[in-house]
């Protein structure tokens, strides 16, 4: 009888992963054209990097073409000109993170505040439509409101002083207005995931903040802003990732020949040598740098916040 027991008990252990599986099944079809659409479009792509280490060319293909070792990655890092725009990369990235990285949190906190829900839906629509503006908008935007012959801004300086400012030509100018073109853009939409997490707070913590005489902004300080650092951080893990990468398009539209020193970066850089220039391999080489820095800033930022029992893994 016994054994008869044991028997039975094993078999029903071995049964239940099967059972599991069959009652899962569907579940687990609807994550098949992911599972699809990250080998096809995110790993395949990955065996590509090899460009970086041959001197490739079309006609002899990938594998065909013959290896050079790390002749381009040499070429990477004593060129002058591959210096100045990996200076420029980082530089734009980091301010961009430093800059613009606290607006989705502020936002998120005030439209929380917020009772009136009619102004707060309107208020959430006006800054969640910048989001889904092309670059290609939003830097005609830029220009009709920063231009120096016609301009808004300076043709209300000209009426006030009499003389106009070449905003998009001077090298400070344009940082500062392609990071608030750059806020102004993904503030809103970056506030999303804030507005989730504030939802999870508990209301009776502010309720025993209020009893215990807590402002408003005190209540921000020691209820708000401790119930959504989780989300702080891992948003901020996220972001460093992209420290090396500026996005194409940002740039592309709003940049110019005057202030090329400052606004030419790997992006561009790959777009203009690589595409139209055809050097391939080289710009190749730049790509991997540019993934590996980034995924070494990504496993930095997660040690720190490790420390605070915050980190991805």
């Amino acid at each position: 009888m016994m054994t008869t027991r044991r028997y039975t008990r094993h078999t029903a252990k071995l049964l239940q992963p099967r059972r599991r599986f069959k009652q899962n099944l569907p579940l687990l079809m609807m994550f098949v054209p992911v599972i699809a659409y990250f080998i096809i479009f995110r790993y395949f792509p990955i065996l590509g990097n090899v460009i970086a280490f041959k001197n490739y060319n079309l006609m002899e293909g990938i594998w065909g073409s013959p290896w050079v070792g790390l002749k381009h990655f040499k070429a990477l890092f004593t060129q002058p000109q591959t210096l100045t725009i990996i200076r420029n990369t980082v530089t734009l990235s980091l301010l961009s993170i430093v800059a613009g990285f606290p607006f989705p949190i502020i936002i998120a906190i005030l439209l929380n505040e917020v009772r009136a829900m009619r102004f707060k839906r309107i208020v959430q629509t006006l800054i969640y439509v910048p989001h889904f503006f092309s670059w290609v908008i939003v830097g005609g935007i830029v220009v009709t409101i920063f231009s120096q012959q016609s301009g808004i801004i300076n043709k209300l300086l000209e009426l006030w002083t009499g003389h106009t400012t070449a905003f998009l030509y001077q090298e400070h100018s344009w940082i500062a207005i392609f990071l608030g073109s750059g806020i102004w853009k993904e503030a809103g939409w970056g506030a999303i995931i804030y507005l989730a997490a504030l939802t999870s707070i508990d209301t009776h913590l502010y309720e025993a903040a209020s009893i215990d005489g807590a402002s408003k902004w005190k209540q921000i300080w020691h209820v708000t802003l401790p119930g959504i650092r989780s989300t702080i951080i891992l948003m901020l893990i996220l972001s460093m990732g992209n420290v090396m990468e500026v996005g194409f398009d940002h740039v592309y539209t709003l940049q110019n020949a005057a202030v090329s020193d400052v606004s030419s970066v790997i992006s561009t850089y790959i777009f203009i040598v690589g595409v139209q220039g055809g050097q391939f391999s080289l710009t190749t080489a730049v790509g991997l740098f540019e993934s590996l820095v980034g995924f070494f800033f990504v496993v930095l930022a997660n040690q720190l916040a490790r420390k605070f029992d915050q980190g991805l893994w």
